[in-house]
């Protein structure tokens, strides 16, 4: 099992309403008759195409459906006099691990990772991870229902996946990646340059901003920020039962990664 690289500490009460979401091992404890097993997923979401951006995601699975929560900081803040609309995805790569790209990826050399040149390291769009409606790769442009809309935002949402969706986030084949630039931060000669996805939207709404590829999580603990920042949430009361059982021993895991924190910090002066 591989360890999340980073994990966030969450109030007592976010960790408890995810339950036992604590690990494949711990959380297949809490499933129920739908499948039996709850397994969790988280990423670092690190930048791309220098857009000075950070966030984490989590995507707790059970059977075909998957709990998303994710929070964003940092991206470019506004689009046409509104919220700047970052569509996102998850992306799976057929029969290889899912990784992020480099600025060595930029094959045209303007200057900029479009989503199809970094597709050699994410692969192709599984699910569009909207604010309602449709989650398909067919969404993967629909800039309206956009799962995050501004700058910094919180994204909560429980969609169900297929099966090749689900099957390369278990074997380490799935990526999340949100999308939308700045364009005046792009060079001058490429900000008025159109999307390859699609024509009448800018090269910059579209390349890559955040990318991160999903692995096992020892500690399921939601992302940092508040339900009510950014994308809406569709989890309803059945979501949260199922993940709820337990929640007293992931109380106690929360102390426990409280104290490792500290003496973590306390270690480095």
């Amino acid at each position: 099992m591989r360890t999340a690289k980073k994990l966030m500490l969450t109030p007592v009460l976010a960790l408890t309403a995810f339950g036992l979401a604590v690990g494949p091992a711990a959380a297949a404890t809490a499933g129920n008759s739908d499948s039996g097993e709850n397994w969790t997923y988280q990423a670092d979401l690190n930048e791309v195409n220098d857009s000075g951006a950070s966030g984490d995601i989590m995507i707790t699975l059970k059977g075909n459906k998957a709990m998303v929560t994710e929070h964003v900081e940092g991206l470019a803040e506004t689009f046409q006099d509104g919220k700047y609309p970052h569509v996102q995805h998850i992306h799976v790569k057929a029969g290889g691990n899912g990784t992020c790209p480099t600025a060595s990826a930029d094959e045209d050399g303007d200057g900029v990772v479009s989503t199809p040149e970094g597709g050699a390291a994410y692969g192709e769009v599984s699910t569009t991870l909207t604010d309602s409606g449709d989650t398909s790769a067919a969404a993967a442009v629909d800039v309206k229902h956009a799962g995050i809309k501004g700058g910094s935002a919180t994204y909560e949402r429980t969609i169900d996946l297929d099966d090749k969706t689900v099957d390369a986030i278990k074997n380490g084949g799935a990526s999340v990646v949100v999308h939308g630039l700045n364009p005046e931060d792009l060079p001058k000669d490429v900000q008025d340059k159109k999307s390859p996805l699609d024509d009448s939207l800018p090269l910059a709404a579209t390349a890559p901003a955040l990318c991160g590829t999903l692995a096992d999580s020892q500690m399921g603990q939601p992302p940092k920020g508040g339900p009510d920042t950014g994308g809406g949430s569709t989890a309803g009361t059945d979501d949260t039962v199922m993940l709820a059982a337990g929640g007293g021993a992931l109380v106690a895991a929360g102390a426990a990664f409280a104290i490792s924190r500290k003496k973590k910090a306390n270690s480095a002066h």
